[in-house]
């Protein structure tokens, strides 16, 4: 029986045009009145995400959320951190100098808001503020390297992050959980942090076997919640690769996919 269901929300829980259909409130309505914990697991901040958890009705005492890919697990009433793992002052700093090196555009994002050391504020360092409601901020980079930091974000055309990644030292990928979550978006997250870990941890701290638990993502960031979940599905628009390690496949986020989901593989044991 599915007790936690780890969903992912873009290309999974939104449709095409980011919205949330009626068939997925009302299933993800109905498991959380059988008991089932609903937690969206996003890269986002916990403000980027708060319409989101209020429209679905999982702003409770009780109701979690994966933030930052897994760096912060949350209570979604307070915003306490139930988990942390954080990006180190000596961390961010190496990060800052290889984006210089690069000429790549970098952020750190903190609870409160995103950072720049860069005063040429790249166009997709303001589209990733306003699109997560969060103020942006210019300061030096020993500054920034003080502050509690979620993630760090490489953000810039397509070509030119792609190239960058070439040239980024290989220890970078030694010391960092690296997720290339759009063609010009690179996160940067503490080694022990993933939607996995995050996902498994929770579980552990709810007395959740992880057989219970159900993840639904779509794509190659979603792989790690997926592999540690006992019932993992992929939506029909999801990576082929990850397809190969579904339990199911659901239908498409533009059938409401999640919906699907929740109603064949883990409500129908609860009636």
């Amino acid at each position: 029986m599915i007790k936690l269901v780890a969903i992912d929300l873009d290309g999974t829980l939104l449709n095409p045009e980011r919205k949330i259909t009626l068939a997925v409130k009302e299933a993800v309505a109905k498991a959380k009145a059988a008991g089932v914990k609903i937690v969206i697991c996003t890269g986002r901040p916990l403000m980027g995400v708060t319409d989101i958890l209020e429209e679905l009705g999982l702003t409770d005492h009780g109701d979690y959320v994966i933030t930052y890919n897994g760096a912060l697990v949350q209570r979604a009433d307070t915003g306490e951190e139930f988990i942390k793992e954080t990006i180190s002052r000596d961390d961010f700093l190496d990060l800052d100098a290889m984006a210089r090196k690069l000429s790549l555009h970098l952020m750190a994002i903190t609870r409160e808001g995103i950072y720049t050391s860069q005063r040429d504020i790249g166009k997709y360092v303001v589209q990733e503020a306003q699109m997560v409601h969060m103020p942006l901020h210019y300061r030096l980079p020993e500054e920034i390297g003080e502050l509690e930091i979620a993630k760090v974000m490489i953000v810039d055309e397509p070509e030119i992050l792609d190239n960058g990644i070439a040239y980024m030292p290989f220890e970078f990928f030694e010391r960092f959980t690296m997720i290339k979550s759009t063609p010009y978006y690179l996160e940067f997250v503490n080694k022990k942090a993933s939607k996995g870990s995050a996902v498994k941890h929770l579980a552990e701290k709810l007395f959740l076997d992880l057989s219970e638990v159900m993840a639904i993502g779509d794509e190659e960031n979603d792989r790690s919640m997926l592999e540690v979940a006992g019932s993992p599905v992929v939506m029909e628009n999801g990576k082929a690769e990850l397809k190969k390690i579904a339990k199911h496949i659901t239908k498409s986020n533009a059938e409401s996919g999640v919906a699907h989901a929740i109603n064949e593989w883990v409500l129908k044991d609860y009636k």
